[in-house]
């Protein structure tokens, strides 16, 4: 039975990400899936951020397979290194792009993406997915996502099989 996420929209977006964890922990604890939990980690960011792309890849055979997600369609399969998300993966560490166009490299999935925010995700101290999110915004992400997420991203971690 799926919860109700429940945030206030005039909250500051610290206040909606001290608001969703709890309610994400929850909405995981009972559930040992991990597309499952994935799947609805995904909506819910979308569901009380509205960005444009929210999703995971997953780490197979040396590329990052696309796996659950909320928004348009995307790029099925990024290799270590390439793009944003492949930058992620290589360096094991968090992507802020304010500027995808500025990027050098950048892959577009879409058009309407102007801003990124990438963060890996570890097993046993090797990145085995990355958190993507996509925003129609210019320099939509700050110092508030990359602490929030890498949280939300630490949580998931602990239900990794």
């Amino acid at each position: 039975m799926a919860d109700i996420i429940s945030v206030f929209e005039h909250d500051s977006k610290e206040e909606k990400y001290h608001a969703l964890y709890p309610q994400l922990e929850a909405l995981i604890a009972p559930e040992s899936d991990l597309v499952a939990n994935l799947s609805n980690i995904a909506a819910a960011l979308t569901e009380v951020f509205g960005w444009l792309w929210t999703g995971f890849y997953l780490v197979k055979d040396d590329e990052l397979v696309l796996g659950p997600f909320q928004g348009p369609v995307a790029c099925t399969r990024i290799g270590k290194g390439k793009g944003v998300c492949g930058t992620a993966w290589a360096s094991g560490a968090v992507q802020v792009v304010p500027n995808v166009e500025a990027f050098d490299g950048y892959i577009s999935c879409s058009s309407y993406t102007r801003s990124e925010i990438v963060i890996p995700l570890f097993k046993h101290a090797e990145v085995v997915a990355v958190l993507d999110i996509d925003s129609e915004k210019l320099d939509d992400f700050d110092a508030v996502d990359v602490r929030e997420l890498s949280k939300i991203c630490r949580l998931i971690e602990t239900k990794w099989a």
